[in-house]
């Protein structure tokens, strides 16, 4: 690694200023050096030249009519959840929900991207015993100072890493083998052409088929090995943790609970949730946005200085920003500062609804919150634009994540269907374990559950619930 030289950035000006306003000045870097021997060339690490060439590939792949396909596997995936809490609603009720929704979205995953059924609520596989190596050394990578994993001998003297690279041996191998499946079945087609597919009746309604037969896409295995395991690895993950924060903020907060299920079964009654259905369900999706202004995933974004340049003022003072430097924007001091979010650290979904633009006159410089930036647009949920980069769960800029809508269409529709069916309250017999009773935590002591931060947040000993069939 080159750079040892960082700052923190807490401020929405000065992020806007690194994410768009002069996003070509800054680079990956020392994430794309951590990342790169698990995800190689893919969106997430890319150098800004194969960034560019590969994102003008995948975008087109995430459009509205395979969305909407996806709503429908977003809930045929989550049948095997719903049949997994029915039988633990019959059994005692004691569940462990972070792993549960872990695996539904690993699930989603492996059938929306590369037509591939894990199973992994219902089984285990070494299959899946390697996406979560390969997650938790991702994670153990983004967290390390010094790249071990580099030195000469490494894999020899480090037993973590010589398990990594056999897992990771694994995952390479059924993807090379999906990949090859379907090259040899391709059928290639123009974006337009694409996008007109009646995904409900094709047998491969996959963002591998799409990439693979996108007329002129002809892209080596490597290049496409690299995007799907970026994919695996940022898709899953991430998403599990914001339906795991969500159910524990509306566990703790019944009147939001009786709110959203309210609405849930007013919407969609006992049956899956359509693309349409979404849209009416407003609560549930402002539900999903505060989760991930609370905790945003990931709760940082790392970017390098290229080009010598000066920040903008923002909520501090100027500054000059020296090459090589690594900039961390931190979301989760961003997400909540009460200059820019009243009651930053209260689970409040109404809050994205007000009527009025929130702006601070002593931050000048930043545009405030406006909500006709995204609720009388096509937008489903609050971004940056709304806010002027004081919310940025998915980024901003060039490198926006590719699958936010996908990411946050998945969490609506998953909770919506085990909200539909069942209740949950805490096991306070493992909560106890962890910390005092949820419901009196005073703001100095531990988050009642246990927070753990790394390349995203999770609980430190899992989400522990009693669940019950909901008398509906």
């Amino acid at each position: 690694m080159q750079s040892k030289t960082f700052s923190v950035v807490s401020d929405p000006v000065q992020a806007k200023h690194i994410l768009r306003e002069q996003n070509t000045l800054y680079d990956k870097g020392i994430l794309a050096e951590i990342l790169e021997p698990i995800m190689g060339k893919g969106l997430i690490p890319a150098d800004p030249e194969t960034w560019s060439v590969r994102r003008r590939a995948i975008v087109p792949a995430f459009h509205k009519a395979w969305l909407n396909h996806m709503v429908g596997l977003f809930g045929y995936c989550n049948e095997a959840l719903i049949d997994s809490l029915d039988r633990a609603s019959s059994a005692g009720g004691k569940i462990e929900m972070e792993e549960k929704f872990c695996s539904v979205a690993l699930d989603i995953i492996g059938l929306s991207v590369f037509n591939y059924e894990f199973g992994s609520v219902t089984k285990e596989s070494p299959v899946i015993k390697a996406v979560y190596s390969a997650l938790v050394e991702a994670e153990h990578r983004s967290m390390t100072p010094a790249p071990y994993w580099d030195l000469p001998f490494a894999n020899e003297l480090v037993p973590r890493l010589r398990k990594f690279n056999d897992d990771l041996k694994i995952l390479d191998d059924v993807l090379t083998d999906l990949i090859d499946r379907a090259k040899n079945s391709r059928q290639v087609e123009d974006i337009e052409e694409l996008e007109k597919r009646d995904y409900a009746n094709v047998k491969d309604p996959s963002l591998l088929r799409f990439l693979v037969d996108m007329r002129g896409a002809d892209i080596d295995n490597k290049q496409l090995r690299d995007d799907l395991m970026t994919m695996l690895i940022a898709g899953h993950e991430t998403t599990a943790a914001v339906l795991t924060w969500a159910l524990f903020e509306l566990t703790k907060n019944p009147d939001k609970m009786a709110k959203v299920t309210a609405e849930i079964d007013s919407v969609i009654g006992d049956r899956a949730p359509t693309y349409e259905d979404i849209r009416e369900m407003k609560y549930l999706r402002l539900v999903v946005a505060e989760t991930l202004r609370m905790y945003p995933e990931p709760p940082l974004l790392i970017r390098r200085c290229r080009t010598q340049n000066d920040l903008p003022k923002g909520c501090g003072k100027e500054a000059t920003v020296i090459r090589g430097m690594d900039m961390f924007i931190s979301l989760y001091n961003l997400h909540r500062d009460e200059r820019f979010w009243p009651q930053p650290d209260e689970f409040i979904p109404e809050r994205w609804e007000t009527k009025y633009r929130y702006v601070n006159p002593d931050v000048p410089e930043w545009g405030g919150y406006d909500p006709d930036r995204w609720m009388n647009t096509n937008f489903l949920y609050p971004n940056e634009v709304a806010s002027d980069f004081a919310y940025l769960p998915f980024g901003g800029g060039a490198r926006k994540c590719v699958g936010d809508e996908f990411a946050t269409l998945e969490a609506t529709v998953t909770l919506a269907m085990v909200l539909r069916r069942f209740s949950f309250d805490f096991d306070q017999a493992k909560l106890a374990e962890t910390s005092m009773s949820v419901h009196e935590h005073p703001k100095n002591l531990e988050h009642p559950v246990g927070m753990k931060t790394g390349a995203t947040i999770h609980t430190r000993k899992g989400l522990h619930m009693i669940v019950k069939k909901r008398d509906v």
